[in-house]
């Protein structure tokens, strides 16, 4: 409805050329013929495309349009036209592709069709505005269905004779909102399949819609899915994090909204790899049951100009349908090249994200993760992108002894029976990630022993375990330098402990190791 009376003011303002870009069609179409339809009175409506040329669907006199083969002769057409008319060309951006003529015509059209009551919309699949337009042509943006939209959808399977929905009203709010994100035609179909797999669709499908979303998302190229499963008592350590994320579990709440909290934008995550960043990302998910989107911005750079632009617009888009979410940017300072002579192309994709992430309306909650900060750009530290930038060092000893717990226990064995005091303290310097490495060895060593073929590992196992690795302390010494002067100069918080010179004094002394020998 919003779009609706969007283009209605448009066309009563006498924009003359605009372009609609959407890959649902036929929903543009029957938009754009309730706008016409609505009017007083009613617009003329005629739609044209190169394989079956043109219909009238509002209104009358398009009969002058119905043998229009070529670009250049629909455009004469609409040129000597007559009364309150609106034109459609879907996926025109076919023929002006290396056509200046046809390029030429539209500018001129443009213009001259400002002293008339025509309009020429453009539907397209994606933003290709040949630079000799992008003065004149007007882009919508057409959104993908909401909540009511696909509600009618699921209404329209519901009557259809022979198929069975069995849903209560909170089951029927549940099936709609895991299918937010899809197109039209997507939640048609994950509906029928739904419907089709057991003969009804009911609250044990929720799961299956989940499961096509995923792929889905994932076919999109730059997005991948994540179904909430870490919880917070599935990452030791990091106490002052998760104080912060416990404090702000309801704040994508209606009584938040109506308290007058806003709401959170996200998190920069600052650390060496294995420090529990991307962790995190997945425990907040799970905190807050909100789904997770993991955007790959590597995936979002195309061959094409302007393409990289339009699939960082699209996979945004699609963040803020599925919204409330996560959206997890992993090592952000890797995908955003920043003046990577490119021909400006990182700068432009970069520039799109940090300007969605300042303006964004709809509650995408926005994580981060960084190990460089010396390649991060000063425009992404600044005040408003953010709620809080938090540091993740190595883990403090009580730290570490809580990590070999939660691994310990995700092996379903007694916690107990393992020397946690012991183990803490010889593991001085290792991040949690090889602390679970040297587990799992260690559970090989009990395995594959000679001596007693698949016996229990034991904490002597994973000492021995621990022995033959090489810590992250060594080899990203000067990384860890450059973090920890972060923290000290009051540019990030720490995620473990809350004063500065706490969490110093906790931080493991990378030139004082104990022997690994």
């Amino acid at each position: 409805m919003e779009f609706e009376k969007e283009l209605d003011v448009y066309l009563r303002a006498r924009s003359t050329l605009m372009c609609v870009v959407s890959f649902e069609e036929e929903r543009v179409i029957d938009c754009i013929k309730s706008v016409c339809e609505a009017s007083k009175p009613a617009r003329a409506l005629t739609v044209w495309d190169h394989a079956d040329y043109a219909a009238t669907i509002v209104g009358g006199g398009g009969s002058d349009f119905g043998s229009v083969k070529d670009a250049l002769t629909i455009l004469e057409a609409i040129d000597k036209a007559n009364g309150d008319r609106v034109f459609v060309l879907k996926d025109f951006h076919q023929c002006w592709k290396g056509q200046d003529k046809v390029v030429r015509k539209l500018r001129n059209l443009a213009r001259k069709l400002k002293f008339t009551k025509k309009t020429i919309i453009i539907t397209m699949p994606a933003s290709q505005i040949p630079e000799e337009l992008r003065d004149d042509v007007l882009v919508l943006e057409f959104p993908s269905p909401g909540f009511e939209d696909l509600s009618e959808i699921l209404e329209g399977l519901a009557k259809t004779p022979g198929l069975r929905v069995d849903l209560t009203r909170e089951g029927r709010e549940k099936v709609v909102r895991s299918a937010l994100g899809l197109s039209a035609n997507q939640a048609q179909r994950v509906f029928a399949k739904a419907i089709v797999s057991d003969g009804v669709l009911d609250d044990r499908d929720i799961g299956l819609i989940n499961a096509e979303k995923k792929q889905i998302i994932r076919a999109s190229g730059a997005l991948e899915f994540f179904a909430p499963s870490e919880t917070i008592d599935d990452v030791g350590g990091l106490e002052v994090l998760k104080q912060w994320l416990r404090m702000r579990e309801e704040d994508f709440s209606q009584a938040a909204r109506d308290y007058g909290i806003p709401e959170p934008k996200g998190l920069l995550l600052i650390g060496i790899p294995g420090t529990g960043k991307s962790l995190t990302a997945k425990m907040i998910a799970g905190l807050w049951r909100l789904p997770l989107i993991r955007l790959d911005v590597g995936a979002l750079f195309g061959g094409l100009v302007g393409q990289s632009e339009e699939n960082t617009r699209r996979a945004l888009q699609l963040a803020e349908t599925v919204s409330p979410c996560l959206l997890w940017i992993d090592e952000i300072e890797k995908g955003l090249a920043y003046g990577g002579g490119d021909s400006g192309t990182s700068s432009r994709v970069f520039s799109s994200i940090l300007t969605w992430m300042q303006e964004k309306a709809k509650p995408v909650f926005v994580v981060a993760t960084a190990n460089d900060v010396g390649s991060l750009p000063p425009e992404l530290q600044r005040p408003g992108r953010f709620d809080q930038a938090f540091f993740l060092d190595l883990p403090a000893e009580v730290e570490r002894r809580q990590i070999f717990e939660v691994h310990i226990r995700k092996r379903k064995r007694p916690v107990a029976d393992y020397g946690l005091d012991r183990l803490a303290k010889a593991s001085a310097g290792y991040v949690g990630a090889e602390i679970e490495q040297a587990v799992i060895d260690a559970m090989h060593i009990g395995y594959y022993d000679p001596n007693s073929r698949r016996r229990d590992f034991t904490t002597e196992d994973i000492l021995e375990a621990l022995k033959g690795r090489v810590r992250m302390s060594e080899s990203q010494r000067e990384a860890i330098g450059i973090l920890r002067q972060w923290l000290s100069d009051g540019r990030a918080l720490s995620a473990s402990f809350p004063e500065v010179k706490q969490a110093q004094a906790q931080m493991v002394p990378l030139l004082d190791l104990p022997s690994r020998n």
